[in-house]
C-alpha cells in the first residue's frame, strides 16, 4: 500500500496525533485529499480535459495541478486562460479554490494584477489571459496552460477556437508541454472538437458528476439541485457532466438558450403577463404557467416558471392568481381551446383580479412557436436564470411540425409562446401622420 493510501485509511488516528502547525500543513497535501479523478492521468499526455458537473472540484484540481508544476519546474511559464480576465482572476487566482488559497504561505506566488502575472519563490511564473481576446495569445510562449470553463468561451466569429489554437501554437517551452482544460460541458464547437480528438487518443478525458464531490458540498445545495434539475436534460449536462448533442432541426438549441441567459433583470419592465396553458383534465398533463415581461429596451424577459404537474382546476387557478399577484402582472393570457369560457370562470373563482385574455389556437403548437424562436435568434428574448424543464421542452420543438421533447405535450413551452406572443407580436396600431 502507498503512503497516501495508508493515510487515507488511517486518517482520523493520524490526524489526532498532529500538533496545530502539522495539521495546518497537512491540508495542503493534495494527494492525500484528492479523489483519483482529480489527479493527473498517468502516462505521457499533451491535453487533459476534465469534463464534469458543477461542484465536482474542477477548479481545485486545476489549481493544484498548476501549483505542482510551478513547484517542480522553476523554469515553467504557465498560461491561465479564462472566459474573461476578470473571471480568470476571480476564479483561477483569487477564488476559494484558486491558486492563492491552495498554496501555503512560504510558497504562495506574488500576484501582480497590473501585469496579470503570478511569480513563485523559485521563479516559476503564470500569466492571465482572456479567451475573448484571441490575439493576446498570439506570440507568448508557455510550457503549460490551464484553460478554465472552455465551454463558456465566446464563440462569436470562432473566437473560442482561435483562442485555443493560438494557445496551442505558443505551447512550445520545455521538454513536455501540457494543457489542462476544465469545464462543465456544453455542445459548442470547441468541446466537440476535443471530444473527437479524444477518440483518436489526442486528449485524455476525465468525466464526473456533482455528486462525486457530495462529501464537500452543502446538503441543502444538493437537495436544491436534485429538486430543480433532477431528471431534466439540463441536469444531465450541468450536474452529471454529460455532453449533450443538439437535436438537428430543433427550433431552439442549448447554445441559443445559454446565449439568451442573464443572471438578473436590470431593466425596468413596462409590461408583465402570465401565460397559461391549462390541462385538459385533472389527471392529465401539466398546467403551463410562465411569467414574462418586456422592458423599454424592447427585449422580453422570461421571469418565472410556476407550472404544476397534474393539478386540479382549483389548484392551478389558485396558482395563477397567486403568481399574477406576486409579479404584479398586467394580464393573464390563457389558452381556451379545451375549456372555453370555463377557463375564465375557474380563474375568476380563484380570485384572479387581473384582466384575462382568452386565446384560441388556430395553428399547431410548433407553428405558433416558430416566430417566437425567431425572436430568440434575433436576441430579443432573455431568460432570467435557468428553467430546466421549460428549456427541455423548447429544445424538443422540431421545424416542420413535430414535438420530440419530454412529456406528451409541451405545456410549459406553450404557455411561454402565448406570453411572448402577447408581449412581442401583439397587434399594434399602425403609425399615422397627424394633420395640423
Amino acid at each position: 500500500m502507498t503512503r497516501q493510501g495508508w493515510l487515507k485509511d488511517n486518517l482520523h488516528d493520524f490526524f489526532d496525533e498532529l500538533d496545530v502547525d502539522e495539521k495546518r500543513e497537512l491540508k495542503y497535501h493534495w494527494h492525500i485529499w484528492a479523489r483519483s479523478e482529480q489527479l493527473p492521468p498517468p502516462g505521457s499526455w499533451r491535453c487533459w480535459l476534465i469534463c464534469a458537473g458543477r461542484g465536482f472540484g474542477k477548479t481545485r484540481a486545476g489549481s493544484e495541478w498548476v501549483r505542482e508544476i510551478a513547484r517542480i519546474e522553476p523554469n515553467s511559464r504557465i498560461a491561465l486562460v479564462g472566459a474573461t480576465i476578470s473571471e480568470a482572476r476571480a476564479v483561477m487566482v483569487e477564488g476559494e479554490s484558486g491558486l492563492l488559497a491552495c498554496t501555503p504561505d512560504p510558497w504562495r506566488p506574488a500576484f501582480e494584477p497590473s501585469l496579470k502575472r503570478l511569480t513563485w519563490p523559485n521563479g516559476a511564473q503564470a500569466y492571465l489571459y482572456s479567451a475573448a481576446e484571441a490575439e493576446s495569445l498570439r506570440g507568448p510562449q508557455h510550457s503549460h496552460a490551464w484553460c478554465d470553463e472552455i465551454a463558456k468561451w465566446d464563440n462569436a466569429s470562432d473566437r473560442a477556437i482561435r483562442s485555443w489554437d493560438n494557445m496551442l501554437m505558443g505551447l512550445r517551452l520545455g521538454d513536455h508541454p501540457q494543457v489542462l482544460a476544465t469545464t462543465t460541458p456544453r455542445a459548442v464547437p470547441l468541446m466537440r472538437r476535443l471530444v473527437e480528438e479524444s477518440a483518436n487518443g489526442g486528449v485524455v478525458v476525465t468525466r464526473g458528476s456533482t455528486y462525486a464531490n457530495a462529501a464537500h458540498l452543502p446538503e441543502r445545495f444538493l437537495e436544491t439541485m436534485r429538486s430543480q434539475f433532477g431528471g431534466t436534460t439540463l441536469g444531465r449536462q450541468e450536474l452529471d457532466g454529460q455532453l449533450l448533442d443538439e437535436v438537428e432541426g430543433a427550433l431552439w438549441s442549448r447554445a441559443m438558450l445559454d446565449k439568451a441567459r442573464e443572471a438578473i433583470c436590470s431593466e425596468t419592465l413596462d409590461r408583465i403577463v402570465v401565460g397559461v396553458d391549462p390541462p385538459v383534465s385533472a389527471n392529465g398533463d401539466e398546467c403551463g404557467i410562465i411569467v414574462a415581461g418586456v422592458a423599454s429596451d424592447g427585449i422580453a424577459r422570461v421571469l418565472s416558471d410556476a407550472s404544476l404537474a397534474r393539478p386540479s382546476p382549483e389548484r392551478w387557478a389558485r396558482a395563477v392568481a397567486s403568481v399574477t399577484l406576486a409579479w404584479k402582472a398586467d394580464r393573464v393570457i390563457a389558452e381556451a381551446n379545451q375549456g372555453g369560457s370555463m377557463v375564465e370562470s375557474v380563474l375568476r373563482a380563484a380570485d384572479c383580479q387581473m384582466p384575462i385574455r382568452l386565446v384560441h389556437a388556430s395553428r399547431g403548437k410548433v407553428a405558433r412557436a416558430e416566430p417566437i424562436a425567431a425572436l430568440y435568434e434575433a436576441g430579443r428574448v432573455r431568460h432570467v436564470g435557468h428553467f430546466a424543464r421549460l428549456e427541455d421542452q423548447l429544445c424538443g420543438f422540431m421545424a416542420g411540425g413535430a414535438y420530440e421533447g419530454p412529456g406528451r405535450s409541451p405545456d410549459r413551452a406553450d404557455a411561454l409562446v402565448w406570453s411572448l406572443t402577447e408581449l412581442m407580436l401583439g397587434r399594434r396600431s399602425a403609425p399615422r401622420v397627424l394633420q395640423v
